[in-house]
């Protein structure tokens, strides 16, 4: 059950594993098969993104393209005002800008008043975030949940489990407008998943080893690098900037008193921060970018 590992000083010894941490590992392959899922499902979204536009004037297409900011600025704006149950939102990134969080805090406003409630998931940087804070600070806590994961899906948008709205291109200049009810229940059946394994806002991440002033940040990053991501595709998974990123590699180095990039490549598996044991990583651990 991963209760116990390997004590970093002494092979012949096992020393005991917390619960929280047993946890985390055991859930990794099924966040990955998640992430695959979600994969398949932008794929399947950008698949239909062209069927969509041919008929976008049709008030009954399940599937309608919003082609612009300011068209999709202004349905989402109409669509809050519609809420009466519940809003889920999923943001990936770390760093909320202050001009989406003015625009998020509009809308959320508008959805409180028709009467929903408010779900949010952002990465687990994003907890750091001034941004977010200060539209923390202006939304009633009783009408508003919070929690945070390593790893979530592109932005995604779901009113009262009927309505989904997702990019359609990586610049977000256009979105979908999902309406038909199964793809809408599946995006949500996502979410949910999702937010069970996410940690709630108010709750302090748990320490990632025992002994180790490792944060769940950095083991996320260490996880990556030992699954042989480079800096750059680490930092854009987790949602922060590869600087960020960097200076989280190198408190991981004085941690665990690497010498080079690949030194603690060894030590990020062999210590358990990586979150994997000895053997499992089918590719080398990334080298400096």
């Amino acid at each position: 059950m991963a209760l116990v590992q390997p004590d970093p000083g002494d092979d012949a010894w096992l020393r005991p594993v917390p619960p929280s941490s047993a946890l985390a590992h055991l859930l990794q392959p099924i966040t990955r098969e998640i992430d695959e899922r979600i994969r398949l499902t932008a794929a399947l979204a950008g698949a239909l993104a062209p069927l969509a536009g041919v008929a976008d004037e049709d008030p009954n297409l399940a599937i309608t393209v919003l082609e612009g900011r300011s068209l999709i600025i202004s349905v989402l704006r109409e669509a809050s005002t519609h809420a009466k149950e519940e809003v889920l939102t999923a943001q990936p990134g770390g760093n909320r800008l202050t001009h989406n969080m003015r625009q998020g805090l509009e809308n959320a406003r508008t959805a409180i008043a028709s009467g929903a409630r408010l779900r949010h998931l952002y990465q687990h940087p994003a907890r750091y975030s001034p941004g977010l804070k200060d539209y923390l600070a202006q939304i009633p806590a009783d009408r508003l949940q919070v929690r945070t994961v390593e790893q979530t899906v592109d932005r995604l948008i779901i009113f009262d489990r009927t309505v989904a709205y997702v990019p359609a291109t990586p610049s977000r200049d256009a979105a979908l407008e999902i309406r038909h009810p199964a793809l809408v229940a599946y995006l949500t059946q996502v979410y949910e998943v999702l937010w069970a394994q996410a940690t709630p806002l108010t709750r302090q991440l748990p320490a990632a080893v025992p002994g180790l002033p490792v944060t769940a940040v950095q083991q996320s990053v260490a996880r990556l690098l030992a699954e042989g991501d480079v800096d750059d595709v680490v930092a854009r998974k987790l949602g922060i900037s590869v600087r960020t990123c960097r200076a989280h590699i190198s408190k991981l180095m004085q941690t665990l008193d690497a010498r080079s990039r690949t030194h603690l490549g060894a030590l990020l598996v062999r210590s358990g921060v990586a979150g994997t044991e000895a053997g499992e990583t089918t590719r080398r651990p990334a080298a400096e970018a």
